[in-house]
């Protein structure tokens, strides 16, 4: 008969499953797509003019890399499937690559236990809550022991999310990892996938990365309501000596249509001081006074607690998830001359290839440090089944249902 202990991880690990099953759900409660008015795509000029997706296409080397390194029978321990896809470029060449909940083990097949032409996982498969895989020369390599982050305290959790290379401090010559971490609170539906928490920033050293030190920059836990919560680092964006760090609201979870985005900036080697964060107020940068929406009204604007922003030419371009068509399916973007806003969109973007019926896309992450010379852009999101019946044994039964997928897109000033 099992013990205490072996029926609580069983437990976890079931209500960690629903938890990841559902999370496309509840990471992408954005707006409605709506066609940009104009004529077509004109050339580049690198000023701040609307911005749109010129031409797209599948990113079948970067997809397939990931699908042979998870695919491996050699490896018993490492990554075999993950969301929450975020990289950073390391001074020596590398890409570190960062994800949330992780399935680690042996991957088998096919065929899968259903007969079908699908490779598959036990199970019993270990799950962690985040994990970190090393690129090497456009290969993956290895994992980093996982979880690299350790949970902070029972019921509680680290996902970590954007990441840059800075000073060690301002002006220093040495150099580390700094990695946003979101800090989730085990709760009550809705909030199936943990009540947002704070923010926190994680010290690497290098080249080794070895977590040297967690601290705390944006403390939400005495907020009273869970939903205007924000958690800082679903991306970033360097410019002038700044770090400018976005983040985000989960008012989906109380029945609000949209989330809201919000920016912070931070001097240059300065990520891990609490002291040096300064919040958008909507008029202006401060420290004592709370973060403002830069983008959201609750009705008809906003985006997914996941979204990218990057910069091209001068005009910023933030990427989210579109709610316009069955499932989560479509990626839609918004533009703006600041990173503060005002924003501008939503406008018409792609419609990213899934596996299988029954599966959603979410959080679409710009790689830019992997774009092309010729200004192409590399563009990951995430695929999990939708339903919560069913969903363990779909994603053990079929792995590439829990794996980031790529295209490469270029943009262009709109007409």
């Amino acid at each position: 008969m099992p013990d205490d202990d072996t029926r609580r991880r069983a437990r976890r690990r079931t209500g960690t499953l629903a938890g990841v099953a559902l999370l496309a759900l509840v990471l992408a409660a954005v707006l409605l797509t709506a066609r940009p008015d104009g004529g077509g795509p004109r050339p580049d000029t690198g000023a701040c003019v609307p911005r749109t997706v010129a031409d797209w296409s599948h990113d079948d080397r970067l997809t397939g890399e990931f699908a042979r390194y998870g695919d491996d029978p050699a490896r018993i321990d490492d990554w075999t499937g993950g969301d929450g896809t975020h990289s950073v470029r390391l001074p020596d060449g590398r890409l570190l690559w960062l994800f949330s909940d992780t399935f680690l083990g042996r991957v088998y097949g096919p065929p899968n236990p259903a007969g079908e032409s699908h490779t598959w996982r036990d199970s019993a498969a270990p799950m962690v809550r985040n994990s970190a895989v090393v690129m090497d020369g456009g290969q993956l390599a290895a994992t980093l022991p996982a979880p690299l982050f350790p949970d902070p305290a029972p019921d509680r959790w680290r996902w970590p999310v954007a990441a840059r290379v800075e000073p060690r401090a301002p002006g220093s010559a040495e150099q580390v990892v700094r990695v946003l971490l979101w800090v989730r609170s085990a709760g009550p539906p809705p909030w199936i996938y943990g009540v947002p928490t704070a923010t926190e920033v994680a010290t690497l050293t290098l080249p080794d990365l070895r977590v040297e030190s967690v601290t705390t920059v944006f403390d939400q836990s005495l907020m009273p309501d869970p939903s205007r919560r924000v958690l800082f680092g679903t991306t970033l964006i360097t410019e002038d000596g700044w770090t400018y760090v976005y983040g985000g609201d989960d008012g989906q979870a109380v029945a609000r249509p949209v989330s809201s985005a919000y920016v912070a900036r931070v001097p240059e080697g300065r990520l891990a001081d609490p002291a040096a964060w300064r919040f958008w107020t909507g008029s202006a940068w401060s420290a004592r006074d709370g973060p403002r929406p830069v983008l959201g009204d609750e009705r008809a604007e906003g985006v997914g607690s996941a979204f990218s922003v990057v910069r091209a030419g001068g005009t910023y371009v933030l990427f989210t998830m579109a709610a316009g068509a069955a499932g989560l399916s479509t990626v839609t973007s918004y533009w703006s001359c600041s990173p503060t806003g005002p924003w501008h969109g939503p406008g018409e973007v792609l419609r990213p290839p899934l596996p299988r019926p029954g599966v959603g896309a979410y959080n679409p992450q710009v790689h830019p440090q992997i774009s092309g010379a010729d200004g192409a852009l590399v563009l990951s999101y995430d695929v999990n089944w939708l339903e919560q019946t069913g969903a363990a044994a779909q994603l053990s039964g079929n792995v590439s249902l829990y794996r980031p997928r790529f295209v490469s897109l270029r943009l262009a000033a709109a007409g």
